[in-house]
């Protein structure tokens, strides 16, 4: 467990998986995640089993509010390169559907992964691809440091037309 003011992550227990499943089946999220599909709980059992509990490539968190243990979202380092030292973020607050919220929750999880990520994993480098028309996600990796490395065009068919989407990432030796 990793504690900040405000939340704190730990490990994803079995019992946050339906929660977990029905956010990430919000129409408003799925349009900001690569899976596209509408999951199902066969989908969700199988994704805690292969990645969570047994892929050591992947380090998923649920997020947690302190003071009342509340289930509130999902951080995580995906597709871990531990040659090369880097990883993708993945992060969401499914609580109250807001997505990236303006309390200051996922910026919190987010410093608590980077810690983590940074100075337990010796990370070098921590990305992200994000959807140009994300703009909470944007606005939040650029708070946190974040640098855009490149635009790749037409990566992303969605409501009927192709997005751009962006890679960011954030150096070891650019976090706090």
């Amino acid at each position: 467990m990793f504690k900040g003011k405000k939340v704190y992550i730990d490990a994803i227990r079995r019992e946050d998986l339906s929660k977990l499943m029905d956010w990430r089946n919000l129409p408003e999220y799925r349009k900001y995640f690569r899976e596209y599909r509408e999951l199902n709980p066969d989908m969700q059992q199988k994704w805690y089993e292969n990645k969570v509990l047994n892929d050591n490539a992947t380090e998923m968190f649920a997020i947690r509010l302190n003071d009342t243990k509340e289930l509130i979202g999902c951080c995580g380092l995906c597709y871990i390169n531990w040659v090369h030292r880097n990883a993708d973020l993945s992060l969401y607050i499914g609580w109250k559907e807001v997505y990236i919220d303006e309390e200051g929750y996922a910026e919190e999880a987010c410093r608590l992964l980077f810690d983590y990520g940074f100075k337990e994993l010796g990370l070098q480098k921590i990305w992200t691809e994000i959807y140009c028309f994300d703009n909470k996600k944007m606005d939040l990796y650029m708070k946190l440091g974040f640098h855009k490395d490149g635009e790749l065009r037409n990566q992303y068919y969605y409501d009927g037309k192709w997005w751009n989407s962006n890679m960011l990432s954030l150096l070891t030796e650019e976090w706090d």
